[in-house]
């Protein structure tokens, strides 16, 4: 499953990804990924879930970034849901880059059987038709 969460800076995108991955955490049976961009959730995420600074393994397009979460599904088993923050700031990109990152990752996540959110820093009206059935209500 895929969930987008959409919406202009300041909206409370990071604050709905942080209660989503703690939620996660309490059901849970394997392992929650939180992907961000710098050490900005150390304190907001608890312990239990895997903090990634997609900075420090200089991750740069939405290509690399696909790479680097089929790396993480690819080499642990049971890792359940990964929650992606700041999403175009770490590929480099604008919201074009959406449709195309989720068409993938929906097949890596029915393979893999993971969760995926990620928070888009747009306004609803410029993600793409077509992911629009994904965007968090």
């Amino acid at each position: 499953m895929i969930t987008l969460l959409t919406g202009k800076k300041g909206s409370g995108k990071t604050k709905k990804l942080i209660e989503l991955a703690n939620a996660a955490l309490e059901t849970s049976k394997g392992c929650v990924v939180v992907i961000e961009k710098g050490l900005k959730l150390t304190y907001d995420i608890s312990h239990a879930a895997r903090l990634v600074d997609a900075d420090a393994y200089k991750i740069q397009s939405a290509d690399m970034l696909f790479g680097f979460v089929s790396g993480i599904c690819a080499g642990n088993y049971d890792v359940t849901d990964i929650l992606i923050d700041s999403t175009l700031k770490i590929t480099g990109t604008g919201a074009e880059v959406v449709e195309e990152l989720v068409e993938k990752l929906k097949k890596l996540g029915e393979e893999a059987n993971t969760n995926f959110v990620l928070s888009i820093s747009a306004a609803e009206d410029e993600i793409p038709a077509s992911v629009v059935e994904f965007v968090a209500k």
